[in-house]
C-alpha cells in the first residue's frame, strides 16, 4: 500500500516526460527549436522529439492570416479629411525570423499596416483614392511586403476597403458632379451646332453655284408645305427664280 502513491507519482512524471518529449505539428505548423536557448532549426510537420529541459520548440502557424486593418483618419494632398480602413492578406514564410526577429509579428504587422495606409493615401488627392484603388492597394502591398521581409513575413495583397466621407464633402461633390454634366452637355450641344452651321454653309455654296438647284429646293418647299393640314398660305415668289426657266428657252432659239 505504501508503494501506491510511488507508483502513482512515477506514473504521472513519465507522461509528463512523454508529454514533454513528443511533439505532433500539422501540415501547416512550424516548430522552431531553441537548445539552452539558441536557436538550433526548424522542424515538422510530423513527430517531433525533444529533450527535456534542454530544448524548447515554439509552434508556428504558416497559413494566410487575414489582417483587418482599423479605420484610420487620413488627410489628402488637397486638404480632404477621410476615414479609410483596409485588410491585409499575409502569412510566416520563414518560421525562424518570425519569431527571433519580432516579439509579435501579427501585431507588429498590423502597427505597420496602419502607419503605411496612413502615409500613402496622404500623398494621394481624394479622386484619387476613390478612382485609382487598385494603383494604391499596389503600392501599401508593395511598401508592407519590403518592410517585413526581414520578419519572415509575406504580404501577399492588400484591400482597401472603405473611404468615408462627410456630409459636407459628399454634398459638394454631388454638386461639382451636377456641374460637370451641365458642362458637357452644353459643350456638346454647341459642337452640334457647330457641325450644322458648316453643313448649312456647304448646302448654301453648291445651291449658289447651281441657281436651278436653289429653284428645286424652294419648289420642294412649297410641295412640303402643300401637305401640311394648314388654311391658306401666301408664298412670295421671286422672279429671279423663274428667270433661268425663262431664259432657257430663249438661248435655245
Amino acid at each position: 500500500m505504501e508503494s501506491l502513491p510511488i507508483i502513482g507519482f512515477v506514473f504521472v512524471l513519465l507522461v509528463v516526460l512523454v508529454t514533454q518529449i513528443f511533439k505532433v505539428l500539422n501540415e501547416y505548423e512550424r516548430g522552431v527549436v531553441f537548445t539552452f536557448g539558441r536557436f538550433t532549426g526548424v522542424k515538422g510537420p510530423g513527430l517531433i522529439i525533444l529533450i527535456p529541459l534542454i530544448q524548447r520548440m515554439v509552434k508556428v502557424d504558416l497559413r494566410v492570416v487575414v489582417l483587418d486593418v482599423p479605420t484610420q483618419d487620413v488627410i489628402s494632398r488637397d486638404n480632404v479629411s477621410v476615414k479609410v480602413n483596409a485588410v491585409v492578406y499575409f502569412r510566416i514564410v520563414d518560421p525562424a525570423n518570425a519569431i527571433i526577429q519580432v516579439a509579435n509579428p501579427f501585431e507588429a504587422t498590423s502597427q505597420l499596416a496602419q502607419t503605411t495606409l496612413r502615409s500613402v493615401l496622404g500623398q494621394h488627392e481624394l479622386d484619387e483614392m476613390l478612382s485609382q484603388r487598385e494603383k494604391l492597394n499596389v503600392d501599401i502591398q508593395r511598401i508592407l511586403d519590403a518592410s517585413t521581409d526581414a520578419w519572415g513575413i509575406k504580404v501577399a495583397n492588400v484591400e482597401i476597403k472603405h473611404v468615408d466621407l462627410d456630409e459636407s464633402m459628399i454634398r459638394a461633390m454631388a454638386k461639382q458632379a451636377e456641374a460637370e454634366r451641365t458642362r458637357r452637355a452644353k459643350i456638346i450641344h454647341a459642337e452640334g451646332e457647330k457641325q450644322a452651321a458648316a453643313q448649312l454653309v456647304e448646302a448654301a455654296k453648291t445651291l449658289g453655284a447651281e441657281p436651278k438647284a436653289l429653284q428645286l429646293r424652294y419648289l420642294q418647299t412649297l410641295s412640303d408645305l402643300s401637305n401640311e393640314k394648314t388654311s391658306t398660305i401666301v408664298f412670295p415668289l421671286p422672279m429671279d427664280l423663274l428667270r433661268p426657266f425663262i431664259d432657257e428657252p430663249d438661248k435655245r432659239k
